[in-house]
């Protein structure tokens, strides 16, 4: 990859990408407020939902909160913690790789029953369709980049990956230059990555920011209101 596209890709893209990602999210929040949810197809087929949507959400959340603090956490605060980089790659490797299983795992239940389900297929947006694709292309990446960093657990690679991403939020614009020599698949990883938060504004991605605690023990029912005729629940006047 040439000097040019690698500071186009790895020094400006995420710019853009966090940009749309921040002003995009306010301004549908500030105009469509009641956009703000999953739009759950649940009624059209439960079992394989909660089971999908379980592996998949806690999956997420665990390599969220790892590539978040693994990421940004300056590299001297390991170090006076007595961690080594190593001893960080192997963490990041295991616990990555577990919460990478069973993300994919549960996004391959998801994909699946949004395509082959022709209920679930027929309520389902493009949108809709495309981010769960998108996620398990991300997770299936993510996974990749394993066999590859087990040939780095001096923690030399991760060192650049964290001295991009911070350099990227400290403004400096030779941050780029961190992952020049990197695997393709790390940036192909991170290409995707930083698409997908771009699209994140635009997708039912966003009511995770609403962090759903009580999703998994929601009912297996809705309640519905029909305008100008009170409300209604299961078919019922409310009383």
């Amino acid at each position: 990859m040439s000097a040019y596209l690698n500071t186009l890709v790895f020094g400006i893209y995420p710019y853009i990408a966090l940009t749309v990602l921040i002003l995009g999210t306010v301004i549908r929040y500030d105009r469509e407020p009641y956009s703000w949810r999953s739009g759950s197809s649940q009624l059209l087929r439960r079992k394989q939902l909660i089971w999908g949507s379980v592996l998949f959400h806690v999956g997420v959340l665990v390599i969220f909160v790892g590539h978040l603090v693994g990421l940004l956490t300056p590299i001297w605060i390991f170090d006076a913690l007595g961690i080594s980089h190593g001893a960080k790659q192997l963490l990041a490797v295991v616990a990555g790789g577990i919460a990478g299983v069973m993300g994919i795992v549960g996004a391959t239940l998801l994909v699946h029953r949004r395509l082959f389900d022709a209920r679930v297929r027929a309520a389902s947006t493009f949108s809709d369709t495309m981010i769960i694709i998108l996620l398990w292309l991300q997770l299936l990446l993510g996974l990749g980049t394993i066999p590859v960093s087990l040939h780095h657990l001096d923690g030399h690679e991760m060192v650049k990956f964290m001295s991009w991403a911070q350099g990227i939020f400290t403004f400096n614009f030779a941050a780029s230059s961190h992952v020049a020599d990197a695997a393709w698949i790390f940036k192909a990883h991170i290409v995707l990555g930083l698409t997908i938060l771009l699209v994140f504004p635009f997708t039912r991605l966003v009511h995770m920011l609403s962090v759903p605690v009580r999703y998994i023990w929601r009912p297996g029912y809705q309640v519905a209101r029909q305008k100008g005729d009170g409300s209604r629940i299961n078919g019922k006047p409310a009383e």
